[in-house]
């Protein structure tokens, strides 16, 4: 019988950045343990079952399909959450938006709505940091809106609120202090789509018109008649569409628009302020 030792030294062919920790992170998924343990107990035996599982996911990962979603599971903001190929991963980046947010000086029980939730990934970092503040999710997908509550549960989050409404179409509260989003921003026929972990996720969820820009414009558009005067939207974007979404901000009246960028020093995270009509 293989060791654990034996058996990650066998993985190969990954693709990716990080193969060993996707090797890690999915033999410790068969054993139904945490990755440190891999380094405790190098010498403990896989069994044929396991080492089974181990292999067939082993070579589903070959094959491109994402280790999350392989896994079920992902986390974010220290949150274990649950994902599904019906929605987006939640990715690193995403976590900018996240810091921003917990920086603008917004009250103590601010109205927060998340547009796209899909996993409810932001609008529950949110509610884990800002238990007062009232936050809701929306998405037009009814699995993601699932799939939301069910991550609410699991996170001990269950005053957040996810409904299913194609952006703002079944939003029927006004004066919200923060709305966020990370809608789909990818230019159709983007070469990207056709790599990586982009092939297995949701189109849907990544692709806008108008060189990726419709959404983002649409939200800008409408976000103004949703949020109390003062209050904030903050939009994630690609890394080459920050000058063309503070325009957008700029053109819909927002104030003190900036940009932020990501952990690898990419435009990622654009917003702004609704002024004083």
């Amino acid at each position: 019988m293989d060791t654990v030792q034996d058996v990650l030294r066998s993985a190969s062919g990954l693709p990716g950045d990080s193969p060993v920790r996707d090797a890690e992170i999915l033999l410790a998924h068969c054993l139904g343990k945490p990755r440190s343990w891999l380094y405790t107990w190098p010498e403990a035996q896989v069994s044929a079952d396991t080492l089974s599982q181990f292999n067939t996911l082993l070579q589903r990962r070959r094959e491109g399909e994402p280790v999350a979603y392989l896994t079920g599971r992902r986390e974010f903001w220290s949150l274990d959450l649950r994902v599904a190929p019906s929605t987006l991963i939640p990715r690193p980046e995403t976590e900018t938006l996240v810091e921003w947010a917990l920086q603008l000086p917004l009250p103590g029980d601010a109205r927060v709505l998340d547009l796209g939730t899909g996993s409810g990934a932001i609008a529950l970092a949110l509610a884990s940091e800002r238990p007062a503040w009232r936050v809701s999710g929306v998405d037009k997908h009814a699995a993601a809106v699932d799939l939301a509550r069910e991550n609410a549960q699991r996170c001990e989050l269950s005053q957040v609120r996810f409904q299913q409404s194609d952006w703002f179409s079944h939003v029927e509260e006004r004066d919200f202090h923060l709305l966020v989003s990370n809608p789909p921003y990818i230019s159709e026929g983007d070469v990207h789509l056709s790599q990586g972990d982009l092939r297995f996720e949701p189109e849907s969820a990544l692709v806008s018109a108008q060189e990726g820009l419709r959404d983002l414009a649409s939200l800008a558009e409408q976000a103004p008649a949703y949020l109390c005067d003062g209050g904030w939207l903050l939009l994630e974007h690609g890394f080459d569409q920050g000058a063309a979404v503070r325009d957008l901000l700029t053109r819909y009246g927002f104030e003190d628009v900036a940009t932020r960028h990501d952990l690898a020093g990419l435009e990622r995270i654009s917003g702004g302020r609704r002024g004083a009509e």
